[in-house]
């Protein structure tokens, strides 16, 4: 089964940089563009991709602000922030709004088809030093934690730790829709809108150092 994307970026070239490099890859099928953020939200509602590659500078509707509805309005689409400048407050809005991670255009080929694979599959990738600068940025209540039953807590543990679905489904012997089905509890119950708020929780609370988030980054 291929892995359905869509590109979202104002710059014509390099949205068709984008689909000449991703179609090399036969595993990923590029089913749309949009050249703006408010065209990116109607495409994915009208498509639904697996993974958006959103730009976060574009007219009408900035990056962040797609981001944050298609989360909103496709629960089952992850979202990669891609930009050519690496900020902070870019990073946590990314993320806030429920980007799963975020890459830089000066990616290397396949890193960029290695990241929309693992985004597909529901996997937390953090650089221990891109962690490090979330965690300090993004506050999530900590009273929510009691909130989680012992199975939730195990597989936002895993989940942090850089596993997919697939994995967390073979660690703790269960199906692929039940661990969806987790997670989904999770994020509603932790108020977070992506895996990757979830991930930077539980280094918060103590359930995995903030070093290993990700699996440490790979």
């Amino acid at each position: 089964m291929t892995i359905r994307v869509l590109i979202a970026d104002d710059h014509e070239i390099v949205r068709h940089g984008l689909r000449t490099l991703l179609e090399l890859d036969p595993e990923l099928e590029v089913v749309g563009e949009a050249e703006d953020g408010a065209e990116a939200v109607q495409s994915a509602a009208r498509l639904r991709p697996d993974v958006v590659l959103m730009d976060l500078l574009m007219p009408r509707l900035d990056g962040v602000a797609a981001i944050a509805t298609v989360r909103r309005d496709l629960p089952d689409t992850e979202v990669i922030a891609l930009t050519s400048v690496l900020e902070d407050a870019q990073i946590v809005g990314a993320i806030r709004a429920g980007a799963i991670g975020y890459l830089l255009k000066d990616t290397r080929s396949e890193d960029l088809q290695q990241a929309i694979k693992a985004a597909a599959a529901g996997q937390v990738q953090l650089s221990p030093k891109v962690a490090a600068r979330l965690f300090k940025e993004i506050r999530t209540p900590e009273s929510t934690q009691e909130a989680l039953s012992p199975r939730e807590t195990e597989v936002l543990r895993l989940l942090a730790g850089g596993l997919t679905n697939k994995e967390m489904a073979l660690t703790l012997a269960v199906g692929e829709k039940t661990i969806k089905t987790h997670v989904s509890r999770i994020l509603g119950k932790l108020g977070v809108q992506s895996r990757t708020q979830a991930a930077l929780y539980a280094s918060r609370v103590g359930l995995l150092p903030v070093e290993e988030l990700g699996g440490g980054g790979a």
